[in-house]
This record gives structure tokens, sequence and C-alpha cells, in this order.
């Protein structure tokens, strides 16, 4: 018995603080507990029977929140904003903003990822009008797809949780506007930051393929403090990210988030289920609703 009980011990250790991706929410005059799970947006929805007591607390509340309501990402008009977002302006070819040098740099990026570059006119005409950050977005996923088969970009692990709570005739929000999500990620960076950070991707591969990998495999171990350190990592020179970028991109958002998210527990009851990038660290989610007053727990069984 005494092993089985320093056993069980070891297990709630390892699966604790650092290992856990789906937390209760309560307390601060709420009725009944929310619930937030992190999530990474290529992992496969399968995943979702790998979280303790996700299925659970999904079923406990009574409406479904992402950081955007992803049905309406498709829509026709929404579509069109995206792909406007990511376009040069008219007449504008990524091979007129870089150096011939810098051109063969991400030719031999797309070289090594598509097997093909700009010097094949279908691959000129499919991505010489994208902005240098849509560019690197595209790439990103690419590299990990590349060693990670089998993703259905219909059936994301994003979209989970909306669609079974629309399936029940739940409720669905979203904490930001696409609008916003579209400025954040597209437009938040000058054209010469977006023209360094492709030339960054393409220069250090390796690195990148790594930092990639370290997030994956830290987001599917539950390791909140794995993804945050993994994120962090550093090549110690101008293509680090800066601070005020980590702002745009998750403090500042997480700091609106904690805003908008007591009225909505108020509300209903509510599964909240974000990137997991945006939990973990003294300006995180998990913090900052401490901070506000709530009792948040991770989920053990």
């Amino acid at each position: 018995m005494k092993k089985l009980i320093s056993a069980l011990l070891l297990l709630m250790a390892a699966t604790g603080v650092n290992a856990q991706l789906l937390w209760k929410i309560s307390g601060n005059g709420l009725q009944k507990p929310s619930y937030i799970v992190g999530t990474y947006h290529l992992a496969p929805v399968s995943f979702a029977d790998s979280i303790p007591g996700l299925k659970d607390a999904l079923a406990s509340t009574e409406q479904v929140y992402g950081e955007v309501i992803m049905a309406d990402m498709t829509s026709p008009e929404n579509m069109t904003k995206v792909q406007a977002a990511m376009m040069l302006p008219d007449g504008q070819t990524l091979d007129k903003l870089y150096t011939a040098d810098e051109m063969a740099r991400i030719n031999a990026l797309l070289k090594n990822i598509l097997g093909a570059d700009m010097t094949n006119p279908m691959i000129a005409q499919q991505l010489g009008r994208l902005t240098p950050q849509a560019l690197l977005t595209q790439l990103g996923i690419l590299m990990y797809l590349k060693t990670h088969t089998g993703f259905n970009p219909n059936e994301t692990f994003d979209g989970y949780f909306q669609k079974e709570a629309t399936a029940k005739n739940k409720a669905v929000g979203g904490l930001e506007t696409i609008d916003f999500q579209i400025n954040t990620l597209f437009k938040g960076m000058s054209m010469e930051r977006q023209k360094e950070l492709l030339l960054c991707l393409a220069d250090n591969q390796e690195f990148n393929m790594e930092q990639t990998e370290n997030v994956v495999k830290a987001f599917f171990a539950q390791d909140l403090e794995g993804i945050e350190k993994a994120m962090d990592a550093k090549m110690n020179n101008t293509c680090d990210g800066t601070p005020a970028e980590k702002d745009m991109l998750i403090n500042n958002r997480n700091a609106e988030w904690i805003k908008q998210m007591p009225g909505i527990m108020k509300q209903k009851p509510t599964f909240f289920a974000v990137g997991a990038g945006h939990l973990p660290g003294d300006k995180g989610v998990l913090a900052l609703l401490k901070k506000a007053g709530y009792t948040v727990e991770s989920i053990l069984f």
C-alpha cells in the first residue's frame, strides 16, 4: 500500500502544475466552475482523449469561448479579408522587396520545404505576392507537416470544442474579432521587420525546426513550462522576438481576455479553449485569473 501511495504521489507531482492543459476556474462569486484548456492549432482532434477530465468539463459547461468564433473564419467575407491581408500591394512582389542574394536564400528555403522555388513560374504565381509575414506563417505550417503527417485542416483541435458546443446547441463565443486577429497576425509588424524575419527563417532552418519540435513535444506532454521555455528560446541576435512583439502577440491579448472573462463566466459556466502559449508565466492567463481572485486548479484524476 505504501508503494502504491508513493507511486500516486509521484504521478500527481509529474502531472501537476507543469503537466496539465486543462484547468478549473472557481470562486470569486462564481456559482458554478468554468474551465480553460490550452490548445495547439495543428494537434489532432483525437488528442482530446488524452487530457484527463476534458470531456466531463466540456459537458458540465453551458457555452464555449475560443480566441475567435471558428465558423466565422470561413465566411466568404472573412476569407476575403484574410486573403487581402496576406497579399502585398498591387504591383509589388517579393522579388522586388529583396536583393538577388536574399532571394537566393529564400529560394533555398522553399526548395528544402517544397522541392521547388520561385524560379518555377507556378510557385512564383502562388507565393510571390504574399507578404513576408504571410509566407513565413505558411512555411512554418509546411515545415511542421513534413514531420507530422495526418493533419486534417477540416478537423482542427482548436475547432473541436466549438463544434461540440454547436452540436449540443450550446452558445459559442470569441474573445477576439476576426479583424483583430488579422491585424495582429498579418499587419502587426512593419514591412522591414517582416522581411527580416523571413530571412531569419531561411538562414536558421535547423533552429526553427528544433524550436517548433520542442513546442510540440511539450504540448503533447501537457508541459506548460516546457511550452513557455521552447517559445522563449533565443539565438541572441536580431532574429529573436522583441519584448514589444511578445506583448503584441501574447501578453496584451491575455490582459484583454482577462477583462472579458469574469463577465462571461458570471453569465454562464464557460469552457475556454485558447492557445496553450497564453496560459503559463507571470503574465499568462492562469496567473492573471489568480490575481483577479479566482481559484485556478489543475484537473487530476
